[in-house]
């Protein structure tokens, strides 16, 4: 394969105008066959054949002793012969990247065996010589004779060749004496080939590989094509029609190969009731086109790996009208991924504008097409979670905020802790250079979301959702993802010995903050009641006041912090319409802050092993159960005051905020869900566990 600089150099503006579509990427086969163009021009050429040629099938064998075997046959007289010259009947040398394109082999996988199309041939690993002998005389006594081929002889100018072919593949004389020089020439020695032939037409004339025939060179076409229109047991699966991929009226095929399985004849939840016979009017596409699109495999598999159970696919490609110059940027770029250097399509193009560069640099704007394939059995795959309208932005930019959101107020420990916890071993809350790949490969979600089975990967899973929505731009409903956060927050906290998840929660919180960045305006909702969700806090426009700052009289930095918090929280925040939903869910928050403390206290200080943590888990948080929990926290400071003979309530600055507005409405009036409940509430836990003095102030 060229190099970029190589392929820069081959192919000039005009040779890539006339190679390459004419028309923008709009849809999935497009941007196949735009991959395999550029796979075809920098592997074979252009050219009418170059589609059809597999020259990575027999790419191990280039530059290896005895990996050519051809068989040297003189047409030119009344009956075929073998040649006499120096060179003799049988050529037994090495496969060389000068070849490649001569000896035009074509091969095709098919059900993990593969067919050979073209009157070239590659052997299995280290065959015997007398396998390979009767490979040799294959090329003769098959491949002339079938049918495809067989049917080109009477249509073809050079249509005598074939017939030659056949005919000296018929003389048992002449078979028997490429087996015996075959035999003789490896002298017991196996190996690995590619087997052709050598042709001669006229007397006095050159011999000629298959790849400067254009009989052979047709045949192989038309052996090729011939297995398209039967594909999935068809009988003739053509028609004449608008090619979707080219837009010129010809003969196409309904059911080509695809480097996805995503328009296989089996993927019938594409196609209901689809007909074999008829696929070609569902799914209308060009002979050359359909192989085209085959050879794009190499770059898509680059472009994919394996993430939550499914197969991802990010495939890049320069938005609008593609140019020359945009063709050979986006072959420097699939080239790169080429090297498989364990980054994904999406941190190589990040790479690239971190270093000052343009991905595009005739200033076309990036996008990929992104859709993740569950296989469920061989051929058999659903494709979910699709979009051709994946950008660099948004991974970009929810990482980096991430990032910046774990190192606000929230997150910072002052005089008084900070509102939750951080730990340099948890990306998720110390920040790292790696969320960019854990938000593109779906761990981002991972992390938060629901436990999954990734070995039985569902159509369903939220995290893909998520994981689409996310690279294309289109928002993730809060309803989802409280409902994803509360299921394994509960599942964490359904083993009785494992501590409260705060560091969980504080993460899930973190991503909630994130998501709802003004600038990617990740998160929506159909709820009026979870509006104040989807909008950014503001922790850092402007910057929270010191301690220091507001209370210069040296007042309780914990009432302090807590009052900055929820005044810069939108979900919690009192609103000027006196919102009931908000002030419920501050109430839920407040509630949950003072179990966490409480029960924070009960186990450090005093020394319990259940705490009010313990007593009352997150699942078990209702509606109706709030005024009930609520009684019992409040009644657990008042004891805890007493015995320490305090004047002042112990947490007081949660106890009161937490009286007016858990009365205010009383619970019993809430409309909060219990996924909003619960979240808010778990979320109030991990904030109460983490309040303390970070010196010797005493708390309150």
């Amino acid at each position: 394969m060229l190099s970029p600089e190589a392929f820069a150099d081959a192919y000039d503006d005009e040779t890539l105008h006339e190679e390459l579509p004419d028309s923008p990427v709009g849809s999935l086969r497009d941007l196949q066959y735009l991959y395999g163009k550029l796979y075809t021009l920098a592997t074979t050429g252009g050219g009418e054949y170059a589609p059809y040629l597999t020259p990575d099938a027999a790419e191990d064998l280039i530059d290896t002793d005895r990996s050519l075997v051809v068989v040297r046959v003189d047409l030119s007289g009344e009956e075929p012969r073998l040649a006499d010259d120096d060179r003799g009947p049988v050529w037994i040398t090495r496969y060389t990247d000068d070849l490649v394109t001569k000896v035009a082999h074509c091969y095709f996988a098919n059900k993990g065996a593969g067919i050979d199309h073209s009157i070239t041939h590659k052997s299995g690993q280290r065959k015997s010589p007398e396998k390979l002998g009767k490979y040799a005389t294959d090329r003769l006594t098959r491949w002339p004779t079938e049918d495809a081929v067989a049917e080109l002889a009477g249509e073809h100018d050079d249509g005598w060749i074939i017939n030659k072919l056949a005919a000296a593949g018929e003389s048992e004389e002449l078979v028997q004496n490429v087996k015996q020089e075959v035999k003789r020439q490896l002298d017991g020695e196996k190996t690995t080939a590619v087997l052709t032939v050598q042709i001669r037409r006229e007397e006095d004339g050159e011999y000629l590989w298959p790849g400067e025939l254009d009989v052979i060179m047709e045949g192989m076409r038309r052996q090729r094509l011939s297995k398209l229109v039967t594909k999935n047991k068809a009988d003739d699966s053509s028609g004449e029609a608008t090619d979707i991929v080219t837009g010129a009226k010809t003969r196409t095929v309904g059911t080509a190969d695809d480097p996805q399985n995503y328009f296989l004849g089996k993927q019938r939840e594409k196609f209901p009731g689809l007909d074999i016979e008829q696929a070609w009017r569902s799914h209308p596409i060009s002979e050359d086109a359909a192989v085209t699109v085959m050879n794009a495999d190499a770059f898509t598999d680059a472009c994919s790996f394996y993430a939550l159970g499914a197969r991802v696919f990010y495939l890049p490609y320069p938005f609008g009208t593609i140019t020359p110059e945009g063709a050979r940027d986006l072959y420097r770029l699939l080239y790169a991924i080429l090297d498989h250097d364990g980054l994904n399509p999406v941190e190589k193009a990040y790479d690239k504008t971190r270093e000052g560069e343009r991905v595009f640099g005739d200033g076309s704007e990036l996008r990929f097409y992104v859709s993740a394939v569950l296989a469920h059995q061989t051929s058999r795959y659903d494709v979910v979670g699709e979009t051709l309208n994946g950008k660099l932005f948004y991974p970009r930019h929810l990482a980096q905020t991430h990032n910046q959101v774990v190192k606000t107020e929230p997150f910072l420990d002052s005089e008084w802790t900070a509102p939750f916890p951080t730990n340099e071993n948890w990306a998720l809350l110390s920040g790292s250079d790696e969320q960019l790949g854990s938000v593109t490969g779906g761990w981002y979600f991972t992390q938060t979301f629901a436990d999954h089975d990734d070995d039985e990967a569902e159509e369903d899973d939220p995290r893909i959702d998520a994981l689409v929505a996310v690279l294309s731009g289109e928002s993730i409903a809060v309803e989802q993802l409280l409902d994803e956060y509360t299921d394994r927050i509960t599942t964490e906290t359904n083993d009785e010995d494992r501590e409260f998840p705060s560091f969980l929660v504080a993460s899930q919180f973190a991503q909630l903050c994130a998501l709802a960045n003004d600038e990617l305006n990740l998160l929506s909702t159909t709820d009026d009641a979870k509006e104040s969700i989807t909008r950014e806090p503001a922790y850092e426009k402007p910057p929270m006041e010191t301690v220091e700052d507001i209370l210069p009289d040296g007042g309780n930095p914990g009432e302090a912090k807590l009052e900055s918090f929820i005044e810069q929280t939108p979900a919690i925040a009192p609103t000027e319409d006196g919102d009931d939903t908000t002030d419920q869910r501050r109430g839920a928050f407040l509630l949950g802050a003072l179990v966490g403390a409480v029960g924070n206290y009960q186990g450090y200080d005093l020394g319990r092993s259940t705490t009010l943590i313990d007593q009352f888990p997150v699942k078990s948080i209702t509606q109706t159960r709030i005024k009930k929990v609520t009684q019992e926290a409040i009644g657990k400071t008042v004891t805890y005051t007493r015995e320490e003979g305090r004047t002042v309530t112990k947490f007081s600055h949660i106890v009161e905020r937490l009286r007016e507005t858990v009365l205010n409405p009383e619970p019993d009036e809430w409309v909060l869900d219990t996924d909003d409940l619960r979240f808010y509430y778990a979320l109030g836990v991990t904030y109460g566990m983490n309040d303390r003095a970070t010196s010797n102030n005493e708390d309150t």
